[in-house]
């Protein structure tokens, strides 16, 4: 039977999202081992929930299952980032492109609530907000697109998404591309989301390669 926490929510969901944030705001550092016993006391759970949630985050991606030893975080390569840029374009244009085209009211002003939590985020020197707003932004925008097929391909690589923001230190510049996105897209203006969202992809690509190249895990 699945445990239950004292809120109502599944002790797998929670122990999940919580590893999650941790990996993605780089609590959990790339190669560090996730090992149930230990993290089942810290967490003050079984250890049935932690493995479960160790399941899910392997097919999230960001977990590597290393048979007959201990799970560990991923460390992304140069390829890994690239491969996943090529993808995301294609992907991210169309999102923001057909949610250009097909917003309401509220649902724009469910965008720009996202950006001006961002911006304060950054203001305050905020980091973990401030990126948890931004991949707010594109989730949003994934909802405005309205299409149920490109729902499902993006469920498949979101949580990747938000490791790559994680990876942004520049986080006033990241909101102001953020605000330039959202005036166009109230504009309705499709060409100009088509020019500026490879644009503002490339960029996250190049941090996260940047961070690659300086930090002591790239292989």
């Amino acid at each position: 039977m699945a445990e239950v926490g004292l809120a109502g929510e599944l002790e797998s969901v929670r122990v999940t999202r919580i590893l999650r944030d941790d990996i993605i705001f780089g609590r959990r550092a790339p190669g560090s081992r996730l090992i149930e016993r230990d993290l089942a006391a810290e967490l003050n759970v079984s250890r049935l929930p932690v493995r479960e949630a160790i399941r899910a985050l392997v097919a999230e991606g960001v977990v590597v299952a290393r048979p007959r030893t201990w799970a560990v975080v991923r460390q992304f390569t140069h390829r890994d980032i690239q491969d996943f840029a090529e993808v995301r374009e294609a992907i991210e244009t169309l999102m923001f492109v057909f949610a250009a085209e097909r917003h309401d009211d509220a649902g724009i002003a469910k965008l720009r609530a996202a950006y001006l939590a961002e911006l304060a985020g950054a203001t305050a020197g905020d980091g973990d907000a401030a990126r948890a707003a931004a991949a707010d932004f594109h989730a949003i925008a994934g909802e405005l697109a309205d299409n149920d097929m490109l729902s499902e391909l993006l469920g498949v690589f979101f949580t990747r998404l938000r490791w790559l923001f994680g990876q942004h230190d520049d986080l006033i510049s990241m909101a102001e591309e953020h605000r330039v996105i959202l005036e166009a897209m109230e504009n309705r203006d499709v060409e100009r989301v088509r020019t500026l969202i490879p644009r503002h992809l490339a960029m996250g690509q190049a941090v996260a390669a940047r961070r690659l190249i300086s930090s002591d895990y790239q292989i």
